[in-house]
């Protein structure tokens, strides 16, 4: 089994033929457009360009082609993932983006990147052509190329339907991914799982045709200072078992494995980036699936680290094999463990689709974490790790539940499951992504979505880099 990483995103070589493109806020728009030629002044009027937010409108020269792009800001404040919109909406060629007031180049230059991704591996036809940006005068172009890599690939991944992503192509990925960086993957598959004491990792998937799978990527940067450990859901596709989902609730399950192909983004820009790291990547790679052999609800399971778990629902599969995986990052104590799943739907009814909670112990990395993401346009939001709620997780069978009764705060009752399993709390983060856009937005195509991979990596270049 193989797999072809996808093409890196780049920048268009600089050209005296770029077009350029004029970002434009209302308060300013009447003094620019003064300043602009007679002829192009009236062409602006005559096409009711306002500079609402995220409208572009081209403006034609003397010899019939586009002297220039006038990009609507709005009131200004626009983040960098407004320019998202313009690689598709401009016709293809070569752009550079003029310098304007309250305009970050570089988070502008990243939403232009992030825009220009498109999945079209089932498409018939020729693939649509992006428009290309010159890189910014003044940025680090490299970092951002890498972080619109390592969001390309989890994309890709997230996008790829079961029936090609299944955790024999995870693994073959992660195995193509450690071979650009040069980093070590192994694999403990099948019943090598019990062996090695994963239990629940091998309940959850043993039904499958492919078997289950734990995924184990090793990378040190040049003079590492800390040990960060990635751990990320990889549940390829997930029928919800034998409490099986509706078929409305199945269709987007393909995304299941969001969580794993968001730490291997991040991942991958750690690497390119050769961040003072030694990384650590663990992806429990399942598909919950029906058979014979398939795990039952009132099932008791036991944890790699002897913790016994009353299995009320085997749709609440994510947080079992996350367990096994998470105590065993912390067998190495790393400075800080980071785990990634598309774990409750109670997430999303709480921040919606595009705001991901995240649970921590540290004040002092919340923050961190908060403010990582506001700085570089991938907001992520913390919930608490609410002691109270604790006692829903019980259980009169066994020590946990994964399934507490009530239907109420799950994805804080999750997050408190997952505390259980990892030594140290404090040096612990957990995201409840979604790992989906529903609708395109700017730069955020429709479709698999890589979540708080961008903070992260914003976070660790401060800590690390």
């Amino acid at each position: 089994m193989s797999y072809t990483l996808p093409p890196l995103p780049d920048f268009a070589e600089t050209t005296d033929t770029a077009i350029p493109v004029w970002p434009v806020t209302k308060a300013a728009l009447a003094p620019w457009r003064a300043a602009q030629a007679p002829a192009q002044a009236r062409w602006l009027t005559a096409q009711g360009f306002e500079a609402r937010r995220g409208a572009p409108c081209a403006i034609p020269g003397e010899d019939g082609g586009i002297a220039g792009i006038a990009f609507g800001l709005g009131e200004g404040g626009a983040e960098g993932r407004a320019f998202g919109d313009l690689p598709f909406a401009l016709p293809a060629g070569t752009y550079r983006l003029e310098p304007a007031e309250g305009v970050d180049p570089a988070r502008a230059a990243l939403g232009w990147l992030l825009g220009s991704y498109r999945f079209e591996r089932y498409k018939t036809g020729e693939p649509r052509i992006p428009a290309k940006l010159v890189a910014p005068g003044g940025i680090d172009a490299p970092r951002i190329a890498r972080m619109a890599a390592g969001m390309g690939l989890a994309r890709d991944l997230i996008n790829t339907p079961a029936q090609d992503m299944g955790p024999e192509v995870l693994e073959a990925a992660m195995r193509a991914l450690g071979q650009a960086h040069g980093a070590e993957v192994s694999a403990i598959v099948g019943d090598d799982l019990l062996t090695e004491n994963y239990p629940m990792i091998h309940t959850v998937g043993r039904a499958a045709a492919e078997a289950p799978r734990l995924i184990d990527l090793r990378w040190s940067g040049p003079n590492p200072q800390q040990k960060i450990t990635l751990v990320g859901k990889g549940v390829c596709f997930d029928t919800g078992g034998l409490d099986i989902k509706p078929s409305s609730g199945m269709l987007l399950m393909k995304k299941d494995m969001g969580g794993a192909a968001s730490v291997l983004g991040l991942a991958s820009m750690i690497m390119a980036a050769r961040l003072p790291i030694a990384l650590r990547v663990l992806v429990p790679a399942v598909e919950n699936s029906i058979a014979g052999n398939s795990f039952r609800p009132g099932d008791v399971l036991t944890a790699r680290n002897g913790i016994t778990v009353e299995n009320r629902n085997t749709d609440a599969e994510g947080r079992l094999v996350l367990a096994d995986a998470l105590v065993e990052a912390s067998s190495e104590d790393p400075d800080l463990i980071i785990d990634m799943a598309t774990l409750t739907g109670a997430a999303r009814v709480a921040l919606g689709p595009d705001l991901p909670p995240f649970y921590t112990d540290d004040d002092k990395l919340a923050a961190d974490i908060a403010a990582a993401g506001l700085a570089i346009d991938d907001p992520v939001w913390r919930m608490p790790l609410w002691d109270g709620y604790e006692r829903d997780i019980g259980s009169k069978v066994a020590e946990i539940t994964n399934a507490p009764s009530g239907g109420m705060a799950g994805s804080v009752t999750a997050a408190l499951f997952l505390r259980r399993f990892v030594t140290q709390p404090a040096k612990w983060a957990h995201f409840d992504i979604y790992g989906w856009a529903p609708s395109a937005k700017p730069g955020r195509p429709m479709g698999g979505e890589c979540q708080a991979a961008l903070a992260l990596y914003t976070l660790l270049e401060e800590r690390c880099g």
